[in-house]
């Protein structure tokens, strides 16, 4: 099979893990979960956002060179009554955040007019802040050559060696299952 690969990086991207999104410090995960990819595609295509599952994209690999630990400001949800001061106020607590330096996610395509159309615009893996920006040029390979790029890759689906990655919030929170790919040195000074 051909695919059409768009290249995306930045300086930093995190992808929240499932479980321990508030911990005091966590770290993002090192592969994109089946709901990750389907929110990516939703937002470099539109027109699916009424279709449920994954449709275009067809394949990714991740790689990144280091995790640097970030702190960041959180504050509760609720507020407290702070009677002698007579102030309603926030707790606020500092968390750790393991982020991935210079990711570099390629996706996977099988027709090149999705490619073309998907290497115009930038991604986040899930931060609003961590943005990706496309390479202009849509690389041509074949399955094969995909496979043996580096990079962490995890395989949709329930099959021997899968295991839960989370629940998938485009589809009623279903158990979503995958099996971890690693091609390669998936972590490399870029």
């Amino acid at each position: 099979m051909t695919y059409y690969i768009v290249k995306y990086a930045g300086p930093f991207g995190f992808i929240k893990p499932w479980t321990a999104v508030r911990d005091s410090k966590t770290f993002s995960q090192q592969f994109l979960t089946p709901s990750i990819v389907e929110g990516i595609e939703k937002k470099l295509f539109p027109e699916t956002l009424l279709l449920p599952g994954i449709h275009k994209i067809v394949r990714h690999k991740l790689i990144y060179s280091s995790v640097s630990i970030q702190q960041e400001v959180t504050q509760t949800r609720g507020w407290e009554y702070k009677k002698q001061q007579h102030l309603m106020v926030r707790n606020r607590s500092i968390l750790d955040r393991g982020t991935l330096v210079a990711p570099v996610l390629q996706l996977a395509f099988p027709e090149r007019v999705d490619a073309v159309a998907a290497a115009g615009q930038h991604i986040c893996l899930c931060r609003n802040e961590d943005i990706l920006f496309p390479e202009q040029e849509v690389v041509v390979m074949e399955e094969a050559e995909f496979d043996a790029l580096d990079g962490f890759e995890l395989r949709f689906g329930e099959m021997e060696g899968a295991f839960l990655v989370g629940f998938n919030r485009f589809d009623n929170a279903a158990p979503m299952y995958g099996q971890l790919a690693v091609s390669g040195n998936p972590v490399k000074n870029i």
